[in-house]
């Protein structure tokens, strides 16, 4: 069983335009740049106006097509010029059904350089992605099929995340219409939490009722006392987690805040390797790991859901802000993880975006499907090819 070698590498990156940034309209201060950037000041941390996305192509010698895909909001040109310059001419001539082995020699050639992070692994995510989804299709089966064991499953709880409305009352009636299609699990965001995180909580508790899952992404803007504080006053809602609560780096805080709160606390977004889960779970910090498969690629990531899963933690995937090749990616992956129960939908990104790719991907009535096909059951469709800016 071969594809064939991988014969060539591409990059590119595909601009989707917004007709509302992420997370809802500009604030009072928030002003965009000459970039296309802007600054959320209830987080302190850039955006862009537009979905921006980087792709990466692999090709066979047999001529499978392999995609991959990883975050591009923020200097796309750095993410690309590594895969260009470094990366690539070391995938070339591999096959793509040694991909974990792959990602691990593209891992060693910057680590005593201290590339355990950032635009490096993120490039590594991508065509990570790529040379599994190419393993997939040589294989003639769904990477869910290839990974951890096999396909647990075909379709996934998701919740709804992010309700970017101006205000409290109009971002509780949107919770409540999304409800009303059979979601039963949400997320708000504080940074546009403009009342506060405890009022926002107590609205949308009153609007959904409670049967309702009600969890708060807290963008780790908080102190430890900040953050526990809070949680505390969310609690007298029936708060169901609490993500990111202090500053990543924060690692004694942030055990803090989960020995001094009831409510679950959910990390994880950020992580690149099963190696920052490690430093995390090991001071018993969090009790839910919400893996980014934009940054991780599906080698880590499945690394970091089998750790969770052996130390009895929930998995509750970070959903992919881009094109959708990544979101299929964590779909797939996610399949075969016993640990997972529930997955992130970022619904103001999905629903305009899915028609840029061909498969049967989808999210209704409160759970994802998770796509059938080889690979990862996902390509760019035609109008998504068009779009595509070769770099």
């Amino acid at each position: 069983m071969s594809g064939g070698r991988v014969r060539s590498v591409e990059t590119f990156i595909i601009t989707l335009p917004r007709d509302t940034p992420y997370l809802g309209d500009l604030r009072p201060g928030e002003e965009v740049n000459s970039q296309g950037y802007f600054v959320r000041q209830g987080n302190r941390t850039v955006y862009s106006v537009s979905d921006r996305t980087v792709i990466v192509r692999v090709m066979t010698e047999d001529g499978i097509e392999g995609w991959g895909e990883t975050y591009g909001l923020a200097a796309p040109r750095a993410t690309v010029e590594i895969i260009k310059n470094l990366l690539a001419e070391f995938v070339i001539g591999r096959d793509p059904l040694d991909a974990p082995a792959i990602h691990d020699d593209l891992y060693d050639l910057m680590r005593v350089r201290g590339y355990t992070g950032g635009f490096y692994l993120d490039a590594l995510a991508a065509l990570d992605i790529a040379l599994w989804d190419a393993a997939g299709k040589t294989a003639g089966l769904p990477v869910a099929k290839l990974v951890g064991g096999g396909a647990r499953r075909s379709t996934i709880p998701a919740y709804v995340s992010g309700l970017p409305k101006p205000t409290r009352a109009e971002r509780a009636s949107l919770a409540k219409e999304w409800q009303g299609r059979g979601y039963s699990a949400f997320k708000f965001a504080s940074p546009v939490a403009e009342d506060g995180i405890a009022a926002e909580m107590g609205s949308l508790r009153e609007a959904l009722g409670p049967a309702a899952r009600i969890a708060c992404d807290m963008h780790w803007t908080h102190s430890a006392d900040e953050a526990i504080s809070l949680i505390r006053r969310m609690e007298q809602h029936d708060l169901w987690f609490a993500e990111a609560p202090v500053r990543t780096e924060d690692l004694d805080g942030l055990a803090r805040v989960a020995r001094s709160v009831s409510s679950a606390i959910a990390v994880g977004e950020e992580w690149r390797t099963v190696f920052d889960a490690a430093q995390r779970v090991g001071r018993e910090a969090c009790a839910i790991v919400q893996p980014e498969i934009g940054h991780t690629g599906i080698t880590e990531f499945m690394r970091i859901g089998l750790y969770a899963q052996a130390h009895h933690l929930r998995v509750m995937p970070h959903a992919t802000i881009g094109l959708g090749i990544f979101l299929a990616a964590s779909l797939q992956a996610s399949a075969a993880l016993g640990a997972v129960v529930c997955h992130e939908f970022q619904h103001s990104i999905f629903e305009p975006n899915r028609r840029y790719l061909t498969g049967d991907m989808d999210c209704q009535g409160g759970h994802y499907v998770v796509p059938t096909g080889t690979g990862l059951g996902v390509e760019p469709s035609e109008e998504a090819r068009r779009l595509f800016l070769a770099v």
